[in-house]
């Protein structure tokens, strides 16, 4: 309209507009999917908002429950989910020609919403609604079976190698143990023991028959046998027997004094044991934590239950799963290594140690069955990890390649894409190709060696050591601040005005209009005596983490009831973000915020959040030491947060840093981000160069990082030594063009939103052996990662511009922590979506308090240059609004009460203790006796 010289509307008739369309779009969708299915369907599904579980709950409510931790105590009842979900019918065929996002969006509103209510809805956009939940919930139980197997089987192999350590612990006890063992086996078997005695009486009984039979032909008759016995055919047979039991018996003490060690297979698995230790060999030890599991584990292999796909012609891992299921009733040691078509079992993909524990010399063409089953379950979840092994039906796990673009649809956009990102400029996009991107790449890391090598004599920061090549940076030692910004903080900390956390968010309110961006799933008008009080009452107990019931003794007029139903039927992830983004764009146009920073930067990091770990996102942190997730946060460089979600600890972080730049709709729209070690791998610098983002993260261990050479024949003068061995380190320019096309397929993909980068980075992992894509992410990551440390080692400034990045976030999660004091910090919730929503509140109420704190020192400062005061920039770019000390986080307490005097207190009780006194003596004198 702007183009064609029209008057623009108002704002209220355009969201009628699009309010009307959204409206008619949807009744169309929800017409089709309710055409799509018969009538007993149709059927199926509303008797879900009628029949009840045995604890009175509608059956509907089930299809809306979290899955549990991954004990196997949760996987029947997950299975017995799945199977009554597929039993409901194929929504796949319902869902047809649905976008994802739209299907994503219908399972939202009607999960917010109980039976009850869903009865008020028309028919079609009811049954259309509970279609899509299903849909999801169908693929959502896929994807937590998927998950459960690989978070067990990555606790079995944690826990084998546990076994290995404590092994190591005590292999002296069971070297000398063994070492006994067969010392008496030896005295058994030397010269005067039991077995050798045995052995000379057998000879002896039997010299004579063997003396007469000397020379005779194997194919002798039995007559001329008789003839050379002389007819003592029966007494010469006799003989042989005796021996035999002579002999049988020597060997028998040998095997008595084994039995009594434990018996043979008590002595081989003392053996594996000790073998384990001294070749780090805790695969072996693997089935032994799988025990009781194994069952489980086959039948969530069987095709029943999950059908897992290979994403590539390599089957290998699913071929020898098939054969471990052939055999899954056997109960003997070995198990033949051929197949159905008397073809060897490919197991190849195995490591040595795996093909070591599984193949025996001594029996060729057979595999350990054992061994067999714990190394399939071992790939398989590995796999499943990284990509290369799919579960048909689900999401998380789903075939990624399904979910890119394809080829044609991104050459028709991708010249506009790679203008946007900044890969191209406007007249080069016509001609990037595969060669072009090789040749930016190669440029690219060669200026940057280049630079660094021709600055290493002025670089007083960077020192390489001339024999033997190690380097190192300087420390850098701050000024201070200076004193005119010190006097400048105490005054503004002096004036701020006194405040409490609920007046904060109520202001905020008012001038920001973001509490409109709540309401009911339908979209109707929020059925609230007063919505803007009661969305900022429950703002205020959610961000702060307090209990709602709790909180409803404090503030008069709300019930506990109404705080834990409006934040669940009117508050969803998605508005929560529109929320946030409200707040963001207001501190944008404050003046204040330019003092600290151009909105271009964004620093990136997690904080560990304390939760019950009675979900599958929950679990032990390893970088942490404790249970809960983690509240991961992209802050801008003017302090206030642009997005925030909920991760599970048991991931890296980096593969969620570019998730929140593409989900953070505000109009601040960084392009340079910073992190600390934990927001950097290859494929993640990868991505965000594709993304036309500048990476460049804080990393404390660089020294142990390999730096790449261009090629083969590169060399330096100076800094040759960050290159490693000479000729070594190249980057495979090769492969990079080779797999141009599909690189630009998931960059695209990934921005059109077709794919999430979450989930795409959490399958590209080192661990795959032929994940294609992984590779051209490595190489490309590889250049880009290289090309940043060069950066960040030849600049200083930049060095001190990082650093005061991700000092911002650090403290921004401080902030956080403090605005969210409730229930010591542990989140309650065990659902993941309301963990979720959890973090998006605190956010809300976090940004409130940084804008309103923001607003505050803008009026300070008015203030005081009124006055005559004089305000350097840069005195108050160290000012920030993360301020605490005027603000009353936890109200006002009353104090009528102080005037009351109250009645005399009685401390007389008509009550006989006698007794207990009885108790008392009598279990004191039983406690002397004993």
């Amino acid at each position: 309209m702007v183009e064609a010289g029209l008057e623009l509307l108002g704002f209220s008739t355009f969201d009628r507009m699009a309010s009307k369309i959204r409206t008619e779009v949807n009744a169309s969708i929800c017409a089709g999917i309710h055409d799509r299915m018969s009538a007993a369907q149709r059927a199926g599904l509303m008797r879900l908002l009628e029949d009840r579980n045995s604890d009175g709950a509608t059956l509907f409510n089930r299809l809306k429950k979290p899955a549990k931790g991954s004990a196997w105590s949760y996987f029947k009842n997950l299975t017995e989910r799945l199977e009554w979900l597929d039993e409901l019918d194929d929504t796949d065929v319902w869902m047809e020609g649905v976008a994802a996002g739209k299907v994503t969006d219908f399972a939202g509103e009607v999960e917010a919403a109980d039976a009850s209510e869903l009865r008020d809805f028309v028919p079609v956009k009811r049954i259309a609604l509970v279609a899509a939940l299903t849909h999801k919930a169908r693929m959502r139980v896929r994807d937590d079976l998927a998950m459960m197997f690989c978070k067990r089987v990555a606790t079995k192999i944690k826990k084998a190698k546990g076994e290995l350590e404590e092994i190591r612990l005590a292999e002296r006890e069971i070297v000398e143990s063994l070492i006994g063992n067969y010392r008496t086996v030896l005295k058994h078997i030397h010269e005067g023991g039991p077995a050798q005695e045995a052995l000379t009486k057998t000879a002896a009984m039997t010299a004579e028959v063997r003396q007469a039979l000397d020379g005779l032909d194997e194919e002798a008759s039995v007559d001329e046998v008789a003839t050379r016995l002389k007819g003592r055919v029966l007494p010469a047979v006799l003989a042989v027997v005796k021996a035999q039991v002579v002999q049988a018996g020597g060997f028998g003490a040998v095997t008595r004094a084994v039995k009594g060690f434990g018996g043979f297979a008590k002595q081989y698995e003392q053996i594996e044991k000790v073998s384990a230790h001294h070749d780090n060999f805790w695969e072996v030890l693997l089935y032994g934590q799988i025990g009781r599991d194994r069952a489980v584990m086959f039948d969530l292999a069987d095709n029943d239950k999950l059908k897992f796909t290979a994403i590539s012609e390599d089957s290998r891992v699913l071929d020898a799963l098939a054969h471990a299921q052939r055999h899954q009733a056997a109960r003997g040691g070995y198990i033949t290594a051929f197949n159905e078509e008397g073809k060897e079992v490919d197991i190849s993909f195995a490591t040595q140690n795996w093909r070591k524990a599984v193949l025996d010399k001594t029996r060729i063409g057979q595999f350990v069955r054992k061994h067999f089953e714990a190394m399939v379950f071992t790939a398989l979840a590995e796999e499943l990890r990284t990509g290369d092994v799919a579960v048909v039906g689900s999401e998380e796990y789903a075939d990624r390649s399904e979910k890119l673009l394809a080829w044609e649809v991104v050459q028709a956009t991708l010249g506009s894409y790679l203008v946007e990102v900044g890969l191209a400029e406007a007249g080069e996009s016509a001609e990037f190709d595969a060669k072009f991107f090789r040749r930016q790449l190669e440029d690219k890391l060669r200026n940057a060696a280049a630079a660094a090598d021709a600055g290493y004599p002025e670089n007083d920061g960077l020192i390489i050591d001339p024999e033997a090549g190690v380097p190192s940076l300087k420390v850098f030692r701050a000024d201070g601040q200076r004193p005119s910004a010190r006097r400048l903080e105490q005054e503004i900390k002096a004036r701020m005005p006194e405040r409490s956390l609920m007046g904060i968010v109520a202001r905020t309110a008012y001038w920001v209009k973001w509490w409109r961006r709540f309401g009911p799933p339908s979209g109707n008008e929020p059925k609230l005596t007063d919505p803007l009080g009661r969305y900022v009452i429950v703002s205020f107990v959610k961000g702060t983490n307090m209990d709602p019931y709790e909180a409803a003794r404090h503030i008069p007029g709300v019930s506990g009831h109404e705080l834990s139903y409006v934040p669940n039927k009117h508050f969803s992830i998605q508005l929560l973000n529109e929320a946030i983004a409200d707040l963001v764009n207001a501190h944008a146009r404050l003046d204040i915020s330019r003092a600290w920073g151009n909105e271009t930067t964004v620093a990136a990091d997690g904080t560990h959040m304390d939760t019950y770990l009675d979900n599958l996102l929950s679990e032990t942190s390893v970088r942490y030491g404790k249970p809960g997730g983690i509240a991961y946060h992209h802050v801008s460089d003017t302090y206030i947060a642009l997005f925030t979600h909920f991760i599970p600890c048991g991931v890296w972080e980096a593969v969620y840093i570019i998730e929140g730049l593409l989900k953070n709709t505000s109009e601040v729209q960084p392009t340079t981000v910073h992190a600390d070690t934990q927001g950097q791998s290859f494929p993640v610098f990868a991505l965000a160069h594709l993304l036309g983002f500048d990476l460049m993260p804080r990393i404390r261990n660089w020294k142990d990082l390999t730096f790449y050479r261009p090629s083969k024949q590169t060399e330096y003068v100076h800094i040759d030594a960050l290159f490693g061995e000479p000729g070594k380190n190249v980057i495979d320019f090769d492969l990079i063009e080779s797999q141009f096309r599909h690189l630009m397929r998931v960059a695209v993909s990934v921005r059109e939103g077709t794919i999430s980068s979450s989930t795409l980075l959490k399958r590209l992992r080192s661990g795959s052996r032929k994940n294609a894509t992984y590779s051209a992410f490595r190489e490309v990551g590889r250049v880009i990662r290289t090309v940043q440390l060069l950066r960040y080692l030849s600049d200083a400034p930049l060095r001190r511009r990082v650093t005061a990045a991700t000092n911002k976030v650090e403290s921004f999660k401080r902030f956080s922590q403090w605005v969210g004091f409730g229930n010591r910090g542990v989140i309650a919730d065990n659902d993941p979506i309301e963990q979720e929503k959890e973090m998006k509140f605190n956010a809300l109420l976090t940004n409130a308090v940084i804008f309103h704190n923001a607003l505050d020192i803008a009026e300070i400062v008015q203030q005081l240059l009124e006055e005559g005061w004089e305000i350097d920039p840069e005195d108050l770019a160290h000012i920030s609004p993360y301020l605490t000390e005027h603000i009353n986080r936890f109200g006002e307490y009353s104090t009528h009460e102080l005037g009351i005097q109250p009645d005399a207190y009685d401390p007389k009780l008509d009550v006989d203790f006698t007794p207990l006194r009885a108790q008392d003596l009598t279990a004191a004198g039983l406690d002397q006796a004993a």
